[in-house]
């Protein structure tokens, strides 16, 4: 059975392709601008962007299931255009799809949001993971899209290097105590993930842990781990601050983690 990860090069990506080579499957997957020589998938190039090209990975390697896992960006064409394209692309193959999407299609208005919650993005990048919503589910209405949280692992995550960075002074800024998210371990995602691509559910689904923290709590648990001093991490608050976004997003996921196997932790489990 082939699995094919778009977005295999990126941090979800690189674990959802060692799960899925781990697991036994024949694993395909792509990058964008930067080749990869992993021997656990075969890699092919992708721009989201040309229709053609995806048609050609997709039709060659008739893959069961389609994870994407693509960061995409605020880049309207890649993220909102580009993922509608892939999923039709899916539907038209008989491919199952599961489509990574993320709290940022919420403003933050109501905090709490579950899978019934409507999309109200603030962000261009928001409203182009919104739009990719929209999208997959009117043109192939058989997939499953997965919103999660900031994802959290070792130095390749985006958040750890930032805390890393301020707690030794090799980069300017604050960690702010007034932006909350629920974090997620990447290991838990990828595994979350790949059991949703292997049943039939459709739809909204969110995997996100059950722990709501402030990025500037979320830098202590970190720096705790890694062994930093946490007293250099500097605080700040969002809102006094010009900084586009929602302030405070907690995804519910007991929903969905009712249903999955695979247990997400919280933050102050898993750090």
């Amino acid at each position: 059975m082939t699995v094919l990860i778009v977005g295999g090069s990126g941090f979800l990506g690189t674990e959802l392709v060692r799960q899925a080579s781990a697991a036994g499957h024949l694993t395909a997957a792509t990058f964008a601008t930067r080749p990869v020589s992993s021997p656990e998938a075969t890699w092919y190039d992708l721009d989201l962007r040309d229709g053609d090209r995806v048609e050609e990975v997709v039709s060659s390697l008739a893959p069961c299931m389609v994870i994407n896992a693509s960061s995409g960006s605020a880049d309207w064409a890649a993220t909102a255009e580009g993922s509608v394209r892939l999923a039709m692309t899916a539907a038209k193959h008989n491919c199952r799809l599961v489509h990574v999407s993320s709290d940022a299609v919420f403003s933050g208005t109501r905090a709490h949001y579950d899978e019934s919650c409507l999309p109200d993005p603030v962000t261009p990048y928001g409203a182009a993971k919104a739009a990719a919503e929209t999208g997959i589910r009117l043109l192939a209405p058989d997939a499953a899209i997965a919103r999660t949280s900031l994802i959290i692992g070792g130095i390749q995550s985006e958040h750890v290097r930032l805390v890393h960075d301020l707690a030794t002074d090799s980069r300017a800024g604050s960690l702010f105590t007034d932006d909350i998210r629920c974090p997620v371990h990447v290991g838990d995602l990828a595994a979350a993930l790949l059991e949703l691509a292997s049943t039939d559910a459709r739809g909204i689904h969110h995997l996100a842990g059950p722990d709501a923290v402030s990025r500037h709590a979320l830098g202590v648990l970190i720096a705790h781990r890694d062994g930093l001093d946490a007293s250099r991490l500097p605080k700040g608050l969002r809102a006094a601050t010009a900084l586009p976004g929602a302030l405070d997003v907690r995804l519910d996921s007991r929903a969905t983690q009712a249903k999955l196997r695979t247990r997400l932790r919280g933050v102050r489990e898993f750090l």
